[in-house]
């Protein structure tokens, strides 16, 4: 199932897989003592700064789009991988399958909901015992009339 996707994906995985390994650090490293070496040979003149300052600027300006790529893609794989979980569990609620494209008051709401559900789920024995919003806020009502004496 695994494809190769586009030229620039590839080349993103395989820069982003290099630059998080140790020899990649290792290079970094390795420059930066360079540079530091070379001071007393350059007079820690300002061109001497500039080499690093720009060269690090450079190289961080890349990354952060290499990074975002990546970050996108991990995020998105994390998303389907728990969209099947929700789909899969007969204790879950469906309603929460691309949760991810609601906007931030939505989830809030949502995160409401859920410190709501907690706290009801905090009363219970078996954690399986509700398993939605709905149920748990029916099973507390239920619960409250027989501890009235109701029924």
């Amino acid at each position: 199932m695994k494809k190769k996707g586009s030229l620039f994906e590839q080349i993103a995985n395989t820069i982003t897989r290099w630059t998080g390994s140790g020899p990649a650090f290792g290079i970094a490293a390795l420059i930066v003592v360079v540079w530091a070496v070379t001071g007393p040979v350059f007079g820690y003149s300002e061109t001497w700064q500039l080499v690093i300052n720009t060269g690090t600027t450079i190289i961080t300006f890349l990354m952060v789009f290499l990074i975002q790529k990546s970050q996108n893609k991990d995020s998105k794989a994390i998303q389907l991988k728990l969209n099947e979980l929700i789909a899969a569990s007969r204790y879950t609620s469906n309603r929460l399958v691309d949760i991810e494209d609601l906007t931030e008051d939505e989830l809030d709401v949502l995160k409401k909901y859920y410190e709501k559900l907690s706290d009801v789920a905090e009363e219970e024995v078996d954690i399986h015992e509700s398993h939605s919003i709905d149920e748990a806020v029916k099973l507390d009502a239920v619960k409250g009339k027989i501890r009235r004496g109701g029924e």
